[in-house]
């Protein structure tokens, strides 16, 4: 056995990379481990205004993570599930798939509306090629506007249109109630001053108050996981969007412990690993890696475990949500992995390599038309 000495495990540095790097610490201490957490600043994090499949190759937020651990700096490292690459150093396993979060998405408005009950013409943000393309399929009629940053940050400019509208009338109320010096029958708009208002607020409100807006969103899809693991649920209004129109991205709500290939790694997995979210997991990047759509195209794979079976959903469309190649099955847990392989396979004869090869190709054209100012550093 290895003499147990401290874990050192990398992270990203935001929000809800420390929260989930913290749950993989407490699972750990809670088997008499001790874990010290080492923040990493990697190429994604780093570029804050570029759309995720403008960042190059998938693993803008991995690789430099897993670097420390291939050169013996750290144990391991701890990431999003579905921010992983398929392929991965020989030397490089995942040491342990802790029990995953919710995998799906979730529609947040300002006023709790749902999906069907967004105006014509709506502004809806989002980072994904899959949400966007999903989003189109369902309502041809919205408007997918890009949004990237934090849980906080994206929510922030959610909120913060109502909030600073809300923020003027409640200032002119104010002053209405101030010039009045006489008048008994006089009846204030608002109840409350604008700084009691102000002070009622959560920090995430005062924080999107004081936001520039340069784009109104009427709504906003994340990650359930995400939004629940980064504090934020309770003070948000938000619907869940359905897995089986919504199909989730490969790995979604799931963490995974990378590590070289040896005790420590065998160690994690002994005592972290949930085999059931290993299983479901395995399966849906087993189908993204033999599709190769990677983070390029419009894709949705979602796994579940049921008795002697896993029933994988897959969906791939093209990157405005007009054609896609969908389908469900059911594989034998015993040969999951080989399993998801023949799936992939069937679903490439019915199109979708062509989907993603189109997808793959307006990427590419995409990034033609970056100017060079704009490109990320070293493109």
């Amino acid at each position: 056995m290895r003499t147990r000495g401290t874990l050192r495990l990398a992270t990203r540095g935001s929000t809800l990379a420390r929260r989930q790097a913290a749950l993989v610490r407490e699972a750990l201490e809670d088997r008499r481990y001790e874990v010290e957490l080492v923040t990493v600043e990697t190429t994604g994090d780093q570029i804050r205004d570029e759309l995720i499949h403008r960042l190059g190759k998938t693993g803008a937020f991995v690789r430099e993570l897993d670097e420390r651990v291939l050169e013996g700096d750290l144990d391991g490292a701890i990431h999003s599930m579905k921010d992983m690459p398929t392929e991965q150093p020989e030397e490089l396993v995942t040491a342990a798939v802790p029990e995953r979060g919710k995998p799906g998405d979730v529609l947040v408005t300002p006023d709790g509306s749902t999906l069907e009950e967004l105006p014509d013409g709506a502004t809806v943000g989002t980072s994904s090629l899959r949400r966007r393309a999903q989003l189109l399929s369902e309502r041809p009629d919205l408007a997918v506007e890009p949004l990237r940053g934090n849980v906080d940050t994206r929510l922030e400019k959610l909120l913060a249109p109502a909030l600073q509208a809300e923020h003027e009338e409640r200032t002119e109320a104010d002053k209405e109630r101030k010039g009045n010096t006489g008048d008994d029958d006089f009846e204030p708009e608002f109840e409350q001053t604008v700084d009691d208002w102000f002070d009622g607020l959560s920090e995430l409100e005062r924080q999107a108050l004081g936001r520039e807006v340069e784009t109104e969103y009427d709504a906003i899809v994340l990650a359930q996981a995400g939004l629940e693991r980064s504090g934020f649920a309770h003070y948000v209004d938000y619907r869940k969007l359905p897995t089986n129109a919504f199909v989730p991205a490969p790995g979604q709500g799931a963490l995974a412990v990378t590590a070289t290939d040896g005790e420590t790694a065998r160690e994690m997995q002994s005592v972290i690993d949930h085999p059931r979210s290993r299983v479901e997991t395995t399966v849906e990047r087993t189908i993204l890696a033999e599709l190769g759509g990677g983070c390029i195209a419009p894709v949705g794979i979602y796994a579940v475990v049921q008795g002697e079976y896993v029933h994988a959903n897959v969906s791939v469309f093209d990157r405005d949500g007009e054609e896609s190649v969908a389908a469900g099955r059911d594989l034998p847990i015993e040969s999951h992995a080989e399993a998801a392989r023949e799936f992939a396979q069937d679903l490439d004869a019915r199109g979708a390599a062509e989907l993603i090869e189109q997808a793959r190709t307006e990427a590419d054209e995409d990034e033609d038309d970056v100017s060079e100012e704009d490109k990320p550093e070293g493109k």
